[in-house]
């Protein structure tokens, strides 16, 4: 829907294409579908949810076995964005490189945009 021709709407690290494609063989799920919503300190959350099917709406990135959906609503705040897993002594975890991120909360879970990505703009 925001995509340029011959360029992904976002890209997987080898770690997250791993981790992806290992959820969606133990789910049995199609892949997994990333969203936004409204919520946390800073105003907005990433979301991550199993889908059992891709919608026609959805921009989807596959790569290395790993499927990621975009939503509809969701395309436009996720465009460019890389998409890593990592792990650490205390936690892992997806992690998303975003350049459309202008703020985000101290830990991290909560994020804000520019104000001209609003689509009340």
């Amino acid at each position: 829907m925001f995509g340029i021709p011959g360029k992904q709407a976002v890209t997987l690290t080898s770690a997250a294409t791993k981790q992806i494609a290992r959820l969606m063989e133990k789910d049995g799920s199609k892949g997994l579908r990333i969203g936004i919503k409204k919520g946390g300190c800073a105003g907005m959350e990433y979301t991550m949810d199993y889908v059992s099917e891709v919608d026609a709406m959805d921009e989807v990135v596959e790569q290395d076995g790993a499927r990621v959906m975009i939503a509809p609503m969701a395309q436009m705040f996720l465009f460019g964005t890389e998409i890593d897993y990592e792990v650490s002594l205390l936690e892992s975890g997806f992690k998303f490189r975003n350049p459309n991120v202008v703020d985000a909360c101290g830990c991290g879970e909560s994020i804000k945009f520019d104000e001209s990505l609003s689509p009340s703009q």
